[in-house]
């Protein structure tokens, strides 16, 4: 077993087939996702998104058909279900199945609501190489429910993904409008400078992720100051340490950016081990 659904009351096995060519979310895009962790039996954050994914369905219009607490007990349950030696990524999802009164506009008295569980292993790599996107931006507020994890989000990311990777990257540093550093195409990015973690303020381009947040609380509880301000580009060439914060690896370093090697430094072993901490304090099994 490598992945489990919950859809309609029941758990399947696998990935079953949910939408069909007219749903709302499939061609219109009316979907929101969230993407927590579980492994060694613990489920870091896990409430919090739950509580995220609802917010998210909020955001787009929806009406979220479970709560944050329904999300979380079902989700420790799928957790349970896989065991401790499991390295799994839990995933809520709400959409639309059909429009509202308006051209393509949303019912939200017909969204629908999945779970799945699937078995993804955490890297276990050295670090990661990243280079600056020169193709994409993120967007605006106006422009796009940022507001929102929401799937229609990620192509624009995946074009970055796409770009970075032919260049020779695993992920690519993106821009906000103005030209400030945002994010990387999958996850929030720090830079350390003079033992003094940076990372760019919340302004409405990208989402604030919440390992970002856990790992600035849990940095600054143990002394180190975390700074959220603006980031421009050129910052990057001159850190001293550069490591990202995400669901798919959560405290990871950056080895490599543009031509500049890199090494894991004392700020960011600090930030993992600290995580590390944290996520075993969440035990679910």
């Amino acid at each position: 077993m490598d992945t489990l659904t919950f859809w309609e009351g029941k758990w399947y096995e696998g990935s079953p087939a949910l939408m069909g060519p007219r749903d709302h979310g499939f061609w219109l895009g009316s979907i929101v996702f969230d993407g927590g962790r579980a492994y060694e039996g613990c489920g870091p954050d896990l409430d919090q998104h739950s509580a995220r994914a609802v917010r998210s369905a909020k955001a787009l219009g929806l009406a979220p058909t479970k709560t944050a607490g329904e999300i979380l007990e079902l989700s420790h349950e799928a957790v349970r279900r896989f065991g401790n030696k499991a390295e799994l990524y839990v995933r809520p999802m709400f959409w639309a199945t059909k429009g509202g009164p308006g051209p393509i506009s949303i019912d939200p008295d017909s969204t629908k609501f999945c779970l799945c569980v699937y078995v993804s292993p955490l890297p276990n790599g050295p670090g990661l190489s990243l280079g600056l996107c020169r193709t994409i931006r993120r967007p605006t507020p106006e422009s796009a429910p940022t507001a929102a994890k929401a799937s229609c989000l990620y192509p624009n990311s995946s074009r970055g993904v796409a770009e970075i990777l032919a260049r020779g990257f695993q992920n690519g540093v993106v821009l906000d409008a103005l030209g400030n550093v945002a994010e990387t195409c999958s996850s929030n990015i720090f830079l350390v400078k003079d033992g003094v973690a940076v990372t760019p303020v919340a302004n409405g381009t990208f989402l604030a992720g919440i390992t970002r947040n856990r790992t600035i609380q849990l940095l600054r509880a143990a002394g180190t100051e975390v700074v959220e301000r603006t980031v421009k580009p050129g910052e990057l060439e001159t850190a001293d340490e550069i490591f990202t914060t995400g669901n798919a690896g959560k405290v990871q370093p950056v080895i490599r950016y543009e031509s500049r090697d890199l090494q894991p430094g004392p700020v960011c072993r600090k930030a993992a081990q600290l995580y590390r901490e944290f996520a075993h304090s969440q035990r679910i099994c």
